[in-house]
C-alpha cells in the first residue's frame, strides 16, 4: 500500500500543530499548509476521534496535540489517517486473499517484511521528523 495524501497531510498538520501553543483552526492550517479545508478537517477529525488530537469548539477552538511529539509514532499517525493498519501487500498480514497460505512460498518473506516495516515506522517519532527537518 502506498501512503496516501491523508498520511502526508496528517503528518504535516501534526508538525504544524506541535509548533503552536494554542489550538489551531482548520481555516488557518488549510491556508498555511495549502491543503483543501474540507479534506484537512476530515483528517483532523479522524485524528481527534482516534485520540491523537484534542478538538476544541468555539471561537477560539481548534486542534492541539494530546501528547508530546516524542510520544507519537509515525506508525500510529499513518494507521489513524489511513483508517487501517499499514500493509505492504494484501497477504503481508498473514492471510492470503486467495486462501493459498499453505502453498505460498512468498508469504513468510512478506510477513517478515511487514514486521520490519511496522517496527521501523513505530521507531520514528513525530519529534524525530521535526528534529530532522526543522
Amino acid at each position: 500500500m502506498l501512503f496516501t495524501r491523508a498520511s502526508e497531510y496528517a503528518l504535516l498538520s501534526l508538525i504544524y500543530i506541535s509548533q503552536k501553543n494554542v489550538p489551531q483552526d482548520v481555516d488557518t492550517m488549510a491556508f498555511e499548509l495549502d491543503i483543501s479545508k474540507s479534506f484537512l478537517a476530515k483528517i483532523l477529525q479522524t485524528l481527534a476521534r482516534d485520540g491523537l488530537l484534542h478538538s476544541y469548539k468555539g471561537a477560539k477552538g481548534g486542534f492541539m496535540l494530546v501528547k508530546e511529539p516524542k510520544d507519537y509514532s509515525v506508525r500510529e499517525i499513518i494507521n489513524s489517517a489511513e483508517k487501517k493498519d499499514i500493509s505492504v501487500f494484501e497477504c503481508s498480514g498473514g492471510v492470503c486473499p486467495s486462501h493459498q497460505e499453505k502453498n505460498c512460498s512468498l508469504m513468510p518473506m512478506l510477513v517478515n517484511l511487514q514486521d520490519k516495516i511496522d517496527d521501523f515506522l513505530a521507531s520514528i517519532t513525530l519529534a524525530d521528523i521535526i528534529k530532522n527537518n526543522g
